[in-house]
């Protein structure tokens, strides 16, 4: 997956707003976008590819461990319902939660080593990194398609506090503040 500045994610939102992403074809998606399926494929490797790129775009800028920039990565994942409703109803070999899953588990195995000046991270604490993972992922998915009054904040908090607790001394501090946000 590489960067590719000819196909805009509105444009992907666009086609996918009315069908199911298995319904998409990749014609369909050239045809939009004004491209030739060479071109698609030299930046792909198929149309879920395309979705964990959209995704990857959004998430990179996100500090996962600001409480502040995580709740404004939800609410922009609000912002793109439709866009995240289809790529979660996706139950395919290559679906948007294992997408998030595995970014997620990466990026904190790389903050926990950078943290812990280490290349190698215990059994344990990749354990709850995974677990951890795993929940958050479920839980977003939860919230953003069947919760409606409950704050992107709100929900950001309530991860944090049920992060593990070899997982919390690392990332936050005795205090139990987030980037200066308490999770208490």
């Amino acid at each position: 997956m590489t960067s590719s500045p000819f196909l805009q994610d509105v444009a992907f939102v666009d086609i996918i707003l009315p069908e199911t992403l298995d319904k998409i074809r990749v014609t369909e998606i050239c045809r939009i976008a004004e491209i030739e399926r060479p071109t698609f494929y030299y930046h792909f490797k198929d149309k879920y590819d395309l979705v964990a790129w959209i995704f990857l775009s959004d998430a990179y800028d996100t500090d996962v461990i600001s409480a502040e920039s995580a709740a404004q990565g939800m609410v922009k994942m609000r912002q793109e319902f439709i866009f995240y409703k289809r790529a979660y109803d996706d139950v395919s070999q290559n679906a948007l939660w294992q997408y998030m899953l595995e970014y997620f588990v990466k990026r904190y195995e790389l903050i926990a080593k950078e943290k812990l000046n280490t290349d190698v991270l215990d059994t344990q604490l990749k354990y709850s990194i995974r677990l951890y993972c795993y929940g958050c992922v479920g839980m977003t998915k939860e919230w953003l398609l069947n919760d409606n009054t409950t704050s992107a904040e709100t929900v950001v908090k309530m991860m944090y506090c049920a992060m593990p607790n070899d997982m919390r001394n690392i990332f936050f501090d005795e205090n139990r503040t987030v980037n200066n946000d308490s999770v208490e």
